[in-house]
C-alpha cells in the first residue's frame, strides 16, 4: 500500500502546488493535534486551517477534509461517540480522495470519511509544509495502514 500512497501524493501534488508556510503549518498541525488524540486543539487547529485555505475545487475538498476531522474531534472532546457526524465529500470532490469506493461497497459512512479526511490532509501537508515534513514522515505508517484496511475493497488484493 506504500506505492498506492505514493501514487496518491503524486496524484494530488499538481492540485496543491503550495501554500503560504502559515496556511500549510496549520494543515499539519491539524492532522498532528487530531493524531495524537488532543481534540481540542484539533478543533482550534482545523477551524483556522478552514479559514486560511483559499478557494477552489481541489481546495474545497481539503476544506470538507478539516471539516470532516473537526466535527470528530469536536465529539471525541465532548466524550460523544457519533458513527457518522454527516459531512460527507460530495461527488466532485470524491475525485480527491484516496478512497472512492461504490456505495453498494461502503460498510460505514463516517469512518470512510474520516479516513479519506485524514489521508487528504496528510498528504496536503507532506506536499505543502516542509517544515513539517518530518513529523509527519513519522506517521506514514498510520496512512498505510488506513490504506490496507481497504485493499480488499479496493480491488489489490
Amino acid at each position: 500500500m506504500e506505492r498506492f500512497l505514493k501514487a496518491y501524493i503524486e496524484r494530488m501534488r499538481p492540485h496543491f502546488p503550495g501554500f503560504p508556510g502559515e496556511t500549510a503549518h496549520e494543515i499539519a498541525s491539524a492532522f498532528l493535534a487530531f493524531k495524537f488524540g488532543l481534540y481540542a486543539n484539533a478543533v482550534r487547529e482545523c477551524t483556522h486551517a478552514i479559514a486560511l485555505v483559499p478557494g477552489g475545487e481541489s481546495n474545497g475538498a481539503l476544506k470538507k477534509a478539516l471539516e470532516i476531522i473537526r466535527a470528530n474531534a469536536q465529539d471525541r472532546d465532548n466524550s460523544l461517540v457519533t458513527a457518522d457526524p454527516g459531512i460527507s465529500f460530495s461527488e466532485a470532490e470524491l475525485r480527491f480522495v484516496a478512497i472512492n469506493l461504490p456505495a453498494e461497497n461502503v460498510e460505514d459512512t463516517g469512518t470512510l470519511n474520516l479516513d479519506n479526511a485524514l489521508i487528504l490532509v496528510y498528504v496536503v501537508a507532506l506536499i505543502t509544509s516542509p517544515d513539517d515534513e518530518e513529523a509527519l514522515e513519522e506517521h506514514r505508517r498510520l496512512i498505510v495502514k488506513i490504506l490496507t484496511d481497504y485493499k480488499k475493497s479496493l480491488g489489490l488484493e
